[in-house]
């Protein structure tokens, strides 16, 4: 016989003082803690070392942020991050059906996010083997070797996340993402 433990997710008052001023932090941020953020305070070190990666200055706007994480959440089969990401995509001018697209790795209405999404997905699904021809589109895009080098980067963020929720299933409080057709 097998038995299940649910993974928690601790409230303010469950976590280390530095924890719990994270959570001050995200709280005056955001509004609130995140699931996904609280179930990783359950490590006394985890959840300042994530956002401390996760935060870090990037040669990629906000938009183009999300096009990599709403790309690689779908890959990766993550429906926290597809949530939270169509949420925040909304909130950087995308359309309810450019998300969609966003999430099956395309942007056909612009060229550069098209290579952006395009090599993103290929990154998730080959773990990094990609077409060399994809890489060529990127830089003919307009991207160069910086982008290359935080585009890895923030695939590995978006990718922590995915692995953690999808092994911890914690609840997901943010409005969940369409299914796609």
């Amino acid at each position: 016989m097998s038995t299940t433990t649910k993974f928690t997710v601790p409230t303010k008052d469950e976590v280390t003082p530095q924890n719990q001023e994270i959570f001050g932090q995200l709280e005056s941020a955001l509004g609130f803690v995140p699931n996904i953020y609280a179930a990783m305070a359950k490590s006394k070190n985890a959840l300042g070392n994530y956002l401390t990666f996760a935060n870090g200055a990037t040669s990629f706007s906000k938009k183009e942020k999300e096009v990599i994480d709403l790309a690689i959440s779908q890959v990766n089969g993550c429906g926290y991050c597809q949530a939270a990401h169509t949420s925040l995509a909304k909130m950087n001018g995308f359309s309810d059906d450019q998300i969609l697209s966003l999430r099956k790795g395309e942007a056909n209405w612009d060229e550069k996010l098209n290579a952006l999404a395009v090599l993103a997905k290929s990154i998730a699904e080959t773990r990094g083997n990609v077409d060399q021809a994809l890489v060529e589109k990127f830089y003919a895009a307009g991207y160069n070797q910086e982008n290359l080098v935080d585009l890895v980067v923030a695939a590995g963020i978006i990718t922590i996340t995915n692995t953690f929720h999808n092994l911890t299933n914690v609840d997901i409080d943010f409005p969940l993402a369409p299914a796609l057709s």
